[in-house]
């Protein structure tokens, strides 16, 4: 592609940014959001629950050790757009499969380089969330003002179903000793693989499915993956939720799973003036007194008033930046949910050990009703 290629950033109050086109030539709009994380930025592209987001990288140079075939989270990138400083389009990593500008060339995902990313980034901060749009075939503002009109806001929107499975299909490993349902709300591949590692035989579901489908695989325990979009615009979702913690059988939902898990049990959910998207986010665990550095990327977040109203459900985990909840329990049973990714790759292992304690869930629950 031309690497002088002129493309604009439009943002929803009206400022503009003009910088370099990369990936495909076209037009592109969403939510825009940014990612604090240094490295990762293939496994960040491909992760679900930024469908519909237009994203900014902060680190300065993006591309430059190029995408590996194993470096993925989902089967195409899944972000609306790409904004960064300085996009190298040769690489340096012997185990590299290509370039990053030929796989968004063929994800058909647009972006803009060389701009100012560290002003962008403080505007946001300033004014928060708000939708913009990319384009490096139309560069009349006013055009794109009226395209950017159209682009519905992320609060209200449901997008897991634009993620979600279609069909069931089953993951283990060859010393399988525990099932888990896994609800598939646009879930990560990692977090597939840590329970595999973990002696799980995986079973992933679409997001409608029924809790009699769930049940005849008879198993252990569930997850409730991450996704994109607004939980509050799930209602189907979190009555199915509901259903699942009637079993009594453990439950942990991580990101979108865990926002779903508190509306089941009547808490809400408010959109955040800016999200948490990185692989630095500081969390304190409540019960253990221990901190974690944790990968975070969410919108929306339960909200602490509808916490306090209510005796069903306890605060686990706190974000130590702002003090918004990152982690809940409900009281007397198995389940339990977290608001950021233990599954993180790449990112910090240090709340890895979440999966170990809904394993432990699951094998005393077995032997309980054994």
């Amino acid at each position: 592609m031309d690497t002088n290629q002129v493309a604009v950033l439009l943002l929803e109050d009206g400022t503009v940014f003009q910088g370099k086109a990369i990936g495909k030539i076209g037009t592109t709009g969403g939510e825009i959001a940014f990612n604090t994380g240094m490295t990762g930025y293939q496994e960040v592209f491909t992760d679900p629950s930024y469908l519909g987001q237009i994203l900014i990288m902060n680190t300065s140079h993006i591309g430059n050790y190029g995408v590996h075939q194993e470096e993925i989270e989902s089967d195409s990138i899944k972000i609306a757009g790409l904004v960064t400083k300085k996009f190298s389009n040769g690489y340096s990593r012997v185990s590299a499969s290509g370039s990053l500008q030929n796989l968004m060339e063929k994800n058909e995902t647009v972006g803009i380089s060389d701009i100012d990313t560290r002003a962008l980034v403080r505007h946001i901060r300033n004014k928060g969330a708000m939708n913009a749009i990319i384009s490096s075939e139309i560069l009349d503002i006013n055009t794109l003002k009226e395209k950017l009109a159209a682009i519905p806001s992320m609060e209200g929107l449901e997008l897991s179903s634009r993620v979600s499975t279609k069909s069931a299909y089953e993951v283990q490993s060859q010393s399988a000793n525990l099932k888990v349902a896994l609800l598939d709300f646009g879930v990560k591949k990692n977090i597939v693989r840590c329970l595999t590692e973990r002696n799980c035989h995986v079973k992933v579901f679409p997001m409608n499915s029924t809790i009699s489908e769930l049940n005849d695989f008879n198993p252990d325990g569930f997850m409730l993956s991450n996704g994109p979009g607004d939980p509050s615009s799930m209602p189907n979702s979190v009555k199915l939720v509901q259903q699942i913690i009637n079993t009594n059988k453990p439950v942990f939902g991580i990101c979108l799973g865990h926002q779903i898990l508190g509306l089941s049990q009547g808490l809400t959910t408010v959109k955040m003036f800016n999200g948490h998207r990185g692989i630095n986010h500081p969390i304190k665990n409540l019960k253990t007194g221990k901190g974690e550095i944790t990968s975070q990327n969410h919108g929306f977040v339960i909200s602490k008033e509808s916490i306090n109203n209510q005796s069903i459900v306890e605060v686990t985990h706190i974000h130590l930046n702002d003090g918004t909840i990152a982690g809940i329990e409900i009281k007397d049973k198995p389940v339990f949910s977290v608001q950021y990714h233990p599954e993180a790759s790449a990112g910090p292992h240090d709340s890895r050990y979440l999966f170990d304690q809904f394993v432990n869930n699951m094998h005393q629950s077995k032997n309980q009703y054994k």
